[in-house]
């Protein structure tokens, strides 16, 4: 989902990395605070108090969105899951959680908890207030982000998935009806019918006067329309695709090719050609590594002639790579959270195939006209 991002550090044993997205809302947050909600509610600061305290403002409205994800990813390794990152991005964070939970309980607790992460800080900023009574911008500060935790954590309540209540209501028709997929899909529609609702709202408000507000109202329900949609679609897939292995899908005639063939005669004579888009590098030991289109590109044209494919190669000990009775499904995901378009199939003898992104489409294009 989120291919460009910087690594901030790690928590818990969890990498916390920011979207660019991010700094757009951090610079869209500073000014409306700065040039609007600061100057309407407290009088007579300088300018310059203005914008750092719209800047620090929106830096600790982050904070407090990395608290309510790390509420959901603690509860969830608690139940035996990886949570491999978490991202925060322009509407807020997210936990990738690498597996579906293990039971609807488990789906309750972890979408719970985050929403009660944010009312307990909501609750604590309100306590401390009288504590920074002698200070203008702090008592400012610690008021406002009372408010936004106690709004983070009602608007997380709403019965749309992806949001946390929608993942309370998935939880909820999976322990009625027994049944994980019809669960995720209900609340998906339901997410759907939420964010064109948001939409219209929106919309409304901009027409009737209310412009910034209502363009952020139908900017929120685009955005939970449209991730509603995408896990609709993904469950529909994952029910097309069930329980098919990665064997089915791997192509076994990968491109072989020579440890001492040079970049130059890879361009002309596979890539060029469209024969060919990554390369598995064969030495008189076996398959020693992979060479991608995105090897060779960050080697100068002008070095391709004297360039072997060893040289830029991915090792095989340093390659993502699946196994060939791993489930197909859980194979695209891994491609689509390490931002690659194929992985080598491993056994114990070395490379037995290649898994590509188009391998699986076409699969699941085959798979579809049998079910028709």
């Amino acid at each position: 989902m989120f291919r460009h991002t910087i690594p901030i550090g790690r928590i818990f044993g969890i990498s916390v990395d920011l979207d660019l997205s991010w700094f757009l809302l951090i610079g869209l947050l500073t000014w409306m605070l700065a040039v609007s909600y600061y100057p309407t509610e407290f009088h007579g600061w300088t300018v310059g108090q203005y914008w750092v305290m719209g800047f620090v403002t929106a830096l600790m409205l982050f904070v407090s969105v990395l608290v309510h994800e790390l509420g959901h990813s603690v509860v969830a390794k608690g139940y035996g899951m990886s949570v491999p990152r978490i991202v925060l991005f322009i509407f807020g964070g997210v936990s990738e959680i690498s597996a579906e939970p293990p039971s609807a309980a488990a789906e309750f607790w972890i979408a719970i908890v985050g929403p009660v992460v944010s009312f307990v800080l909501a609750a604590f900023f309100w306590e401390i207030e009288p504590l920074f009574a002698w200070s203008p911008q702090l008592f400012a500060l610690v008021k406002y982000l009372a408010y936004l935790n106690l709004i983070l954590g009602v608007f997380n309540l709403i019965p749309g998935f992806p949001l946390d209540g929608g993942r309370v209501f998935r939880a909820v028709v999976w322990r009625f009806t027994g049944k994980y997929r019809r669960a995720t899909a209900i609340a998906a529609t339901t997410g759907r019918f939420l964010g064109f609702a948001l939409i219209f709202l929106g919309v409304w408000q901009a027409l009737t006067g209310n412009f910034i507000s209502g363009l952020w109202t139908a900017f929120i329900g685009w955005f939970l329309e449209s991730a509603a949609g995408s896990q609709l679609q993904m469950e529909i897939l994952k029910s097309v695709l069930g329980d098919h292995k990665v064997y089915d899908a791997m192509k076994q005639d990968f491109p072989r090719v020579p440890a001492d063939t040079t970049l130059q005669t890879l361009v002309d004579h596979y890539v060029l050609p469209g024969t060919g888009r990554y390369f598995v590098v064969n030495t008189p030991s076996g398959f020693a590594g992979l060479v991608t289109l995105d090897s060779i590109r960050k080697v100068p044209r002008s070095d391709w002639p004297v360039t072997a494919a060893a040289q830029v190669m991915v090792p095989l000990q340093s390659l993502d790579s699946t196994r060939p009775d791993a489930i197909l499904w859980s194979a695209l995901e891994k491609m689509g959270r390490d931002g690659v378009n194929q992985l080598p199939v491993v056994d114990g003898s070395g490379i037995v195939g290649i898994l590509s992104r188009e391998d699986v489409v076409h699969y699941l294009h085959v798979l579809q006209a049998f079910a028709r």
